[in-house]
C-alpha cells in the first residue's frame, strides 16, 4: 500500500469525488458505493452498487446476514460498485482496462466521503485482477491509499473484521 501526497492525491481526490457521486445513484438500503475506473486521466467505466437490474424482487439489504447459509460468499443482495464499472468499462473501452486504475468510495447519508478499511471484497478484488487492473485507489484512515491489486487480493483474504 502506498498513501498518496502531493498531486497524486490531488489527482485521487478528484477521482474519488466522482466516484462519490456515482454512489449517489445506490439503491441500497444498507450502504452507498461508487467506483470509476481510469485509464491515463480518463473515466472508461462508472458502477454503483444496487440489486441486479434494481430490480425491487431482488431486494434483501436488510435481511440479517447471520440467516443465510454459510456457503453463501457474498451476503449482500447487490451488485458490487466495482463489479458494475468494470462491466461499463468492458462493454465500452475493454481495450484501455488493462492497467487502469480502479477508485472505490463510500459515503455517508449526506453523500460525503467515508473511510473504507481495510480490504476485504475477494469477490471484487479478484475480479480486477482477471481483467488487469492495476491499482485499487480508496481512502482509509491512513489517508488516500492505493494497493495493487495483487497487494489487495491478498489483504482480501486475510480480512479478520477488524474494521467489520
Amino acid at each position: 500500500m502506498k498513501v498518496l501526497t502531493g498531486m497524486d492525491e490531488s489527482l485521487a481526490l478528484k477521482f474519488l469525488e466522482k466516484a462519490a457521486e456515482v454512489a449517489k445513484n445506490s439503491t441500497c438500503l444498507r450502504a452507498k458505493c461508487g467506483s470509476v475506473i481510469i485509464s491515463g486521466y480518463n473515466i472508461i467505466g462508472e458502477g454503483f452498487n444496487s440489486p441486479p437490474g434494481n430490480h425491487e424482487e431482488q431486494r434483501r439489504c436488510l435481511e440479517h446476514k447471520s440467516e443465510l447459509h454459510p456457503k453463501v460468499s457474498d451476503k449482500t443482495c447487490c451488485i458490487h460498485a466495482e463489479q458494475r464499472a468494470i462491466i461499463s468499462a468492458l462493454m465500452g473501452r475493454h481495450d484501455k482496462i488493462f492497467k487502469s486504475d480502479i477508485y472505490f468510495a463510500r459515503i455517508d447519508e449526506r453523500g460525503k466521503i467515508q473511510e473504507c478499511g481495510a480490504p476485504y471484497c475477494t469477490h471484487c478484488s479478484k475480479l480486477t485482477l482477471d481483467v488487469g487492473i492495476s491499482r485499487f485507489i480508496l481512502l482509509n484512515k491512513e489517508g488516500i491509499c492505493a494497493y495493487n491489486t495483487q497487494e489487495y487480493n491478498l489483504l482480501s483474504f486475510k480480512y479478520g473484521g477488524e474494521d467489520d
